[in-house]
């Protein structure tokens, strides 16, 4: 007797049809499983076994044979269970329905016949609605899956009770959501960036920076607020569209962090990772390769506190996906590509001991000392952060100061307003905000006058900036004067972009 039950596997973010073939014949006791199956599909056999004994079911005796199809694609992970123990009740005449070809079905099994949740049910969803196909999933995945609309989802608990519903015997209802209650439920944890005393030119600079999505580099001493502002980043940056929100979802379901029932990601990710990390933490990879961090604070902010702390090495592999909002991750079998649109937003002391330019404490480092901890940083990194902005030391009456500064809220609604902007500018192109913008782009939108263009031959000249320095001025000026809601870019928005790229006149 042979079975055919359709499934899938996940490559990336994205995933791809199975043909899981089950065969069924007589012969000494034998199970096998092909098709380029790692070690948590080959250990599938002990689970399906199990599963259906403690179901209930007859295990038959005789030659089973497994197939993956294709069989050059290589299949990882245990969502296999499920299908490969449907199709083997099938060969045995347990599960009546002879039309299985509508449905994907994917799933981990218990011992005791339960149905365990898996990684990227939602991307698997995406597949189904593309093939015009309904999905079974476990239970804990069907509002994930539901996320996608249009596709018919079915959440199951256990082997037997999907064999019932295959059977007709039992019904089980489609799975609905309310998307809206999932973006009405998001929230900043309860911070807001009205709690950071003083520091309203870096506020300023944070206002620019949501506003066009642009990278951020905050330098000050200790205990200045630079970890706290950037905490607050995530409260005013615009809300997450139903599109971004799908894309994150996607691929924090596939590295398993969808974590306490949560079925879609609306708030933006804030991402911290320990100077320690390595660069297969940073951007992806291992022997299975997973998302990194990079690619988990997509649509979100990637936060790297002390930078020059961090390996160079690691440092240098963020040049790829800062400049084009995806990481590609190529190894002998596979080469997979995964989304990485996020802001980088850095902090770090002005010197070792953090003191430098503090007004209150005396600087102990030599100038080589300065110049070696600096020098941890390339230029070319640097190059493609946007906005540098010294933080200094907050003075005494304003963390005595009870006046409140602008919310959260408040200086959300105007990044919104920009964003707004942008995402008419750019319709259809698949570009969200002005810092993605391509030199097409950038010729067509960033268009200035003849005083503006004497202030930046003088800066360029003068200060000798980098072709990619002049470019994000461009960019920032261009966020500026979004923000003012107009369309000319004055040589007041490119004064205040020139000011922040200070740090390039710095020997780093």
């Amino acid at each position: 007797m042979l079975a055919r039950i359709f499934t899938t596997s996940i490559t990336g973010v994205d995933a791809s049809m199975v043909e899981a073939e089950i065969d069924l014949s007589r012969g000494m006791p034998y199970f096998s499983t092909v098709g380029l199956p790692d070690n948590a599909v080959k250990e599938s056999r002990e689970r399906v076994k199990s599963a259906i004994k403690n179901s209930g079911y007859e295990f038959p005796d005789g030659r089973i044979t497994v197939n993956l199809a294709p069989a050059d694609l290589k299949k990882e992970g245990t969502s296999f269970d499920l299908p490969v123990a449907i199709g083997l009740l099938k060969t045995m005449g347990v599960i009546k329905s002879k039309d299985l070809d509508g449905f994907l079905i994917l799933g981990e099994l218990s011992l005791d016949g339960g149905v365990r949740a898996v990684r990227g049910a939602l991307s698997s969803a995406v597949l189904a609605k593309k093939l015009g196909k309904k999905i079974i999933v476990p239970a804990e995945n069907r509002e994930e899956a539901a996320v996608c609309e249009g596709v018919p989802v079915h959440g199951v608990k256990s082997l037997g009770e999907l064999v019932e519903f295959l059977n007709g015997t039992k019904d089980i209802p489609e799975t609905s959501i309310d998307i809206e209650s999932y973006f009405a439920s998001a929230s900043g944890e309860g911070n807001d960036i009205s709690d950071v005393k003083g520091q309203e030119h870096v506020k300023r600079a944070l206002t620019v920076a949501a506003a066009g999505g642009h990278n951020v580099l905050m330098i000050g001493p200790p205990g200045s607020g630079k970890t706290m502002l950037a905490r607050r980043l995530t409260t005013i940056l615009p809300d997450m569209t139903l599109d971004e929100a799908i894309e994150t979802t996607r691929v924090h379901s596939v590295a398993g962090m969808l974590v306490n029932g949560n079925a879609l990601v609306t708030a933006r990710p804030f991402r911290s990772p320990h100077h320690t990390i390595s660069d297969a933490g940073l951007t992806g990879g291992g022997h299975i390769p997973r998302p990194g961090e990079v690619s988990l604070a997509h649509n979100g902010v990637l936060f790297l506190d002390e930078l020059p702390e961090f390996k160079k090495n690691v440092l240098e592999a963020l040049r790829q996906p800062v400049e084009d909002g995806t990481v590609t991750i190529a190894r002998a079998a596979v080469t997979l590509t995964y989304p990485a649109s996020f802001m980088l937003v850095c902090a770090m002391n002005p010197c070792p001991c953090g003191h430098l330019g503090d007004i209150l404490k005396e600087c102990m480092c030599t100038p080589p000392m300065i110049q070696r901890y600096r020098s941890k940083i390339s230029g070319p990194l640097i190059d493609r952060i946007d906005i540098h902005v010294d933080v200094p030391r907050v003075r005494f009456g304003e963390l005595r100061d009870e006046r409140k500064g602008e919310t959260s809220c408040e200086i959300r609604d105007r990044v919104n307003a920009a964003r707004s902007l942008q995402a008419g500018r750019f319709s259809g192109t698949g570009i969200y905000s002005n810092s993605r913008m391509s030199s097409k782009q950038l010729k067509k939108y960033c268009r200035v006058g003849e005083e503006s263009v004497r202030l930046l031959e003088s800066v360029v000249e003068k200060l000798g900036f980098s072709a990619r320095a002049y470019t994000r001025i461009l960019k920032v000026a261009r966020t500026i004067a979004d923000l003012e809601g107009l369309e000319a870019i004055l040589p007041s928005h490119i004064a205040e972009a020139v000011q922040y790229r200070t740090l390039d006149r710095a020997v780093i």
